[in-house]
Formats: structure tokens, C-alpha cells, sequence
């Protein structure tokens, strides 16, 4: 990603535990809000590398190709140890120091509940660092500058493997197609009758069909074709009941 786009601030900072967590839970509301002009940028904490089909390399090119597919200011991985980054000193502030730089009104973080137990420590990792970002007697140092405090105006979790009832749902109808071809990006993950790899509960035949029907029965609810659901962390505030839909 060039220095350039590295150096932006963003309206909407999206993290995921692990690549593809974003693309197939949200990256219709990407798309969408890229479209309407926002800029986005995108954080994974973690390489995936333990992911049992795959390797890390294989996650490294697969990522590269599905950030092709999105127009977004940037991409970011943290590095922390997928299955075992713990919520302590050092990754708060290194979240707490990408916060800071890109000044994001909006952020984007894991299901606070799922199956994957790194989702629900990444939703509280993210949380917290939303929180101590705002603290002026917290320091960080980001490229040799002292850098100011910030804290999002609003903290999402976007609904993953888990039953989740939403708060707000984001009608991405047009994106759908859009964003099927981009989790499809992560094609070691899914689905391939040749592969040798030992099978797993996103690998299975049906898998992919599920994203499909979720999103179709999110959207069946606010009369749409197909939608991604949120969660809030906090009471949702409007001005006018005729915004909502």
C-alpha cells in the first residue's frame, strides 16, 4: 500500500481477528459506503496462520487478491499470534496508535459472541483501545511523533458465524454478487472437491451457500433482497424518525 494512502485518515477503520473475517461478514457495507464516497480502511490483527487449510503465505496472496477487488484507502496486519494475541499492554497500544493515526468516526470490530473464540477477544480488545484512545494520559509515539488523543464517535460489530439478532441491518442488495467474489478470493478456505486438505466447517459444500441465505433472510426482513447485520455498543441516537427505514 503506498505511503501515501498509509498516512489518510478514514471515516470508517474496519479490524478483523483474522484475514477474510472482514470479507465475509461485511464487506458489502464496504463497498457500499465506498461507493457513497467515505474512505475505509481495513486492519487484521492476526495472519490467520493457524487456519487448518492453507498457510500463512497462502492467506498472504489471498488477501493481496481480494484487496484488489475493494477500493479501500488501505490494508494493515498487526501481527499478533492468531489463537493466543492476549488483550495486554503492548497490542492496546499498538491498536490504540493506528486509532490515533487514522482518526476513524466509525469503527468496525469482530462479533463480540462467536464460535471462534479470537472474535469475541478481538471485539474486546478493539472495544478497549476505542475507549483508552481517548485518554491523554495514555502516550503513543507513531513515526517518531507524539500523537494526539481520538476516540470513534461509534463502535459496530458485524454478525459472523453465530445466530446473532442485530440492531441495524445495512441493505447491500447491489454489493451481494460483488462481495461473493471477493470471499471467494479465500479460495483454499472453501469448498474444492480435489483438495487433499482436511475438511472444516467452512470447507463443507454448503458453506458458502449460507452466506447467501443469511444475508437473503436479513433482507427477506426489511423487504430488501440482502442485507449484513450490526451490533451496536451503544443506544443508536436520531434526529428524525422519517431517516429510518
Amino acid at each position: 500500500m503506498d505511503k501515501e494512502k498509509i498516512n489518510t485518515k478514514v471515516d470508517i477503520l474496519v479490524f478483523g481477528a483474522h484475514p477474510d473475517d472482514i470479507e465475509l461478514a461485511c464487506s458489502g457495507t464496504i463497498l457500499k459506503h465506498l461507493e457513497l464516497g467515505y474512505k475505509i480502511g481495513l486492519i487484521d490483527l492476526t495472519q490467520g496462520e493457524l487456519g487448518t487449510r492453507g498457510n500463512k503465505e497462502t492467506r498472504q496472496l489471498e488477501t493481496k487478491k481480494a484487496n484488489s477487488l475493494m477500493n479501500i484507502s488501505f490494508r494493515l496486519n498487526l501481527d499478533m499470534k492468531d489463537g493466543f494475541f492476549d488483550i495486554n499492554e503492548k497490542n492496546k497500544i499498538k491498536v490504540i496508535s493506528y486509532l490515533r493515526h487514522f482518526q476513524p468516526k466509525i469503527v468496525l470490530a469482530n462479533s463480540k459472541n462467536d464460535r471462534h473464540p479470537d472474535h469475541g477477544r478481538a471485539a474486546s480488545l478493539v472495544k478497549t483501545c476505542c475507549f483508552l484512545s481517548g485518554l491523554p494520559k495514555i502516550e503513543t509515539i507513531f513515526k517518531d511523533k507524539k500523537q494526539e488523543v481520538w476516540r470513534p464517535e461509534s463502535l459496530y460489530y458485524y454478525t459472523q458465524f453465530n445466530q446473532e439478532i442485530p440492531d441495524f441491518v445495512v441493505d447491500v442488495s447491489k454489493y451481494m454478487e460483488q462481495k461473493m467474489g471477493i470471499i471467494k478470493c479465500y479460495s483454499s478456505q472453501f469448498y474444492n472437491p480435489k483438495s487433499n486438505e482436511p475438511e472444516t466447517i467452512i470447507s463443507k459444500r454448503n458453506f458458502l451457500d449460507s452466506i447467501m441465505y443469511r444475508a437473503a433472510d436479513l433482507g427477506r426482513i426489511i423487504n430488501v433482497d440482502y442485507a449484513e447485520g450490526f451490533v451496536a455498543e451503544r443506544y443508536i441516537c436520531v434526529d428524525n424518525l422519517l431517516d429510518l427505514k
